[in-house]
């Protein structure tokens, strides 16, 4: 017998509440969010994944064209891995927008965070974190230990260079990022939103005090710029977005359909770049490791792999199964929910690479600082939407014998 979770999206009175259902869980959980604005794409993701559903929803039917953008949003994967094929084929594609970097690479995290915080209404998501602090606390706590952590341990376990090292870390020091992994798993969606919402908040004080201290041994790190980049590109335009939202709701309201796919190829665009940046040091490692023409694909792609290039792409995957592994773990022992043990789990294995990228071409002088970051966008999704459509055929529902914690 299943039951739904249920999103109630308050309008402001008199207008009326509205509900959008789906199964999900033998128990029905509900969490108020309010003003339907801030979260409209992620209602939109609700619908298009869970359209077999047997609820008629009570929201009136998204236009086609708004469907549509939606479903082109959720393609990342397919936008940076298509754009990292170019890259390595063609790297002047992007020369442009690399030839213009940093301040092109600043300019488009800005945009990019601009456009989430145009969909985010700040004294909402506090009222969500004062219901929830206990698991919203924890999973912030793991996100900035379990990653910083593993990334300065598979870093000195695989030898890499000082540069890639640094990358690694630096990687890991980021926040966490809410794509669509965690609705599609039947995850905590309002945990995961609000987790976001706060470790990239903390990123201003965390991500260059961890690097920092982490990264310190390799290369020198001016935490205080790395603070006040972080600040510069992340916070304040999530606050402006949603001041924006707060002061000009009916403007916002016709530029949300538009926001998250803009989002995403400006993030694609912002990880090729870096990749075809360095895609020429990267080649000539392939060919000072690789075999004669008359050796097989299998010993050539083994020596490709044995490279520089293959220790870039285990230390990425590495890092990413630690965090998505150890988070759940985590979770389970303290006693946490299922859904809110994958929630966590995604939360910290998937970083926000596209910071990881800005700050390692601002702040630091070897080019390669920023493939870790890079080739982690193109990576942690595929790792990530895997892991989502795994859970997503795996009941999420709780066993009553399992401890609580008060206060979740």
């Amino acid at each position: 017998m299943s039951a739904s979770l249920t999103f109630r999206l308050f309008h402001a009175p008199p207008q009326k509440t509205h509900f959008i259902k789906f199964p999900l869980t033998r128990h029905e959980q509900r969490f108020a969010i309010y003003s339907p604005p801030k979260f409209r794409s992620l209602t939109t993701v609700i619908r298009s994944v869970h359209e077999d559903s047997a609820h008629v929803p009570a929201t009136p039917a998204k236009p086609r064209w708004e469907n549509v953008l939606s479903t082109a949003a959720s393609l990342y994967p397919v936008y940076v891995t298509v754009g990292g094929v170019v890259a390595c084929l063609k790297p002047s594609t992007f020369a442009w927008f690399v030839q213009r970097g940093p301040a092109s690479y600043s300019l488009s995290l800005g945009l990019i965070m601009l456009a989430m915080g145009l969909t985010l209404e700040l004294k909402d998501l506090i009222s969500l974190f004062m219901q929830r602090p206990l698991s919203i606390l924890f999973g912030c706590v793991a996100q900035y230990t379990i990653m910083p952590a593993f990334g300065a341990i598979v870093s000195k376990s695989l030898g890499l260079s000082p540069s890639l090292s640094v990358g690694l870390i630096l990687l890991g020091c980021c926040p966490g990022v809410v794509l669509q992994v965690t609705l599609i798993a039947r995850g905590d969606v309002p945990l995961s939103i609000v987790m976001t919402l706060c470790t990239t908040l903390g990123a201003v004080i965390l991500t260059p005090l961890l690097t920092k201290i982490l990264a310190g041994t390799y290369v020198p790190v001016d935490a205080i710029q790395l603070s006040i980049s972080t600040l510069q590109v992340v916070v304040a335009p999530i606050l402006l977005g949603s001041y924006l939202q707060s002061k000009f709701p009916a403007a916002v309201k016709a530029v949300i359909p538009f926001a998250p796919l803009f989002a995403v190829l400006v993030s694609s665009l912002l990880a090729c770049s870096v990749f075809s940046e360095n895609v020429v040091r990267l080649k000539s490692s392939i060919v000072a490791t690789s075999l004669p023409p008359v050796s097989s694909p299998v010993l050539f792609i083994q020596s490709v792999l044995s490279g520089e290039l293959g220790m870039i792409i285990l230390s990425v995957i590495l890092l990413h199964f630690a965090g998505f592994f150890v988070g759940y773990l985590s979770a389970a022992i303290c006693g946490f929910r299922e859904q809110e043990r994958r929630a966590i789990s995604i939360e910290v294995g998937m970083q926000n690479s596209s910071l990881g990228v800005v700050l390692a071409t601002s702040h630091f002088t070897s080019p390669m600082v920023a493939i870790p970051p890079a080739m982690s966008a193109v990576i942690m999704n595929i790792m990530g939407s895997s892991l989502g459509f795994i859970w997503r055929y795996i009941d999420p529902s709780d066993s009553d014998k399992s401890p609580k914690l008060a206060g979740k």
